[in-house]
């Protein structure tokens, strides 16, 4: 009986020992990297595959990934250069480069890229005018990116883009600049529409030159524009020109439509005299 316990005891011992063997077994995917502290020592980078660690004495702090990483922050109210509050939301693309520098470097790198980004951004947004932010955000996120790079390099990671997505604003100086904007639109229409008037004055003037010293070319244009008003709704216009052209020989009556009252009358005058 003591035979079978003692045993049973070594089977058990054998599991134990077999499993805490079998724990230092690890499995890493192609773009992950895992640093070995041995006896808090560390002893370098192991991966991608099946990677095997003396348990106990050996352990894996962290495992970094070697891919392109982003991270989303956004900057507290921060004034700009000529004191425009505004809350900036943007992104970040990074990746790490010198693994030994990550591990080594910083205690959460991705923690800490993070904070340098916001610290960074919000000096930038300070050196910079609130049109600025608008207009040249590629521009300004251009500028943050070098400068959060030159930061990072001590920690062995790469920031490949900075992008602002987003710039927040009060209300109130939401509501001003809507103001502004819809003001500035009305003075743009009203040049508009005084030039426009302008152009239209000066080619009436040209037009009217023309018909200066030729009297038939303005009797024409009359006729035409007594034509086009005799095209527009369904009424209809009786008009006698003061001014039109006789036509038909010198005979005692003409066509009536073709004189004016005052003329009509003095032809008449005219060709009654003649016959006494």
């Amino acid at each position: 009986m003591v035979n079978y316990v003692l045993v049973g005891i070594e089977v058990f011992i054998a599991i134990i020992v077999l499993a805490i063997l079998l724990s230092g077994i690890k499995i890493l995917k192609e773009w992950e990297r895992a640093p070995v502290l041995v006896l808090g020592r560390y002893r370098g980078l192991k991966g991608p595959g099946i990677i095997y660690i003396v348990p106990i004495i050996s352990k894996i702090p962290f495992v970094i990934s070697t891919r392109l990483q982003v991270t989303s922050f956004k900057t507290e109210q921060t004034f700009t250069k000529d004191n425009v509050p505004v809350v900036v939301d943007a992104v970040m693309y990074f990746q790490p480069v010198d693994l030994e520098k990550v591990v080594l470097g910083a205690e959460n790198y991705i923690l800490a890229t993070q904070y340098a980004a916001q610290t960074t951004l919000r000096e930038v947004i300070g050196q910079t005018t609130f049109d600025e932010l608008l207009a040249e955000r590629e521009k300004i996120g251009a500028y943050a990116r070098e400068i959060i790079d030159n930061k990072t390099e001590a920690w062995g990671v790469k920031v490949t883009s900075v992008e602002i997505r987003d710039v927040s604003i009060p209300p109130a100086l939401q509501e001003a600049m809507s103001r502004q904007a819809q003001a500035e639109r009305e003075r743009r229409a009203r040049v508009t529409l005084a030039l426009a008037e302008f152009e239209a004055a000066q080619k009436m003037v040209e037009a009217a030159n023309q018909y200066v010293g030729n009297d038939r070319a303005f009797e024409l244009r009359w006729l035409n524009i007594i034509y086009e008003l005799g095209l527009q709704g369904k009424n209809m216009i009786i008009l006698i020109p003061s001014n039109v052209p006789p036509a038909g020989s010198t005979a005692f009556m003409s066509p009536v439509g073709l004189f004016g009252i005052k003329e009509l009358a003095e032809m008449a005058k005219k060709n009654v005299e003649q016959t006494k």
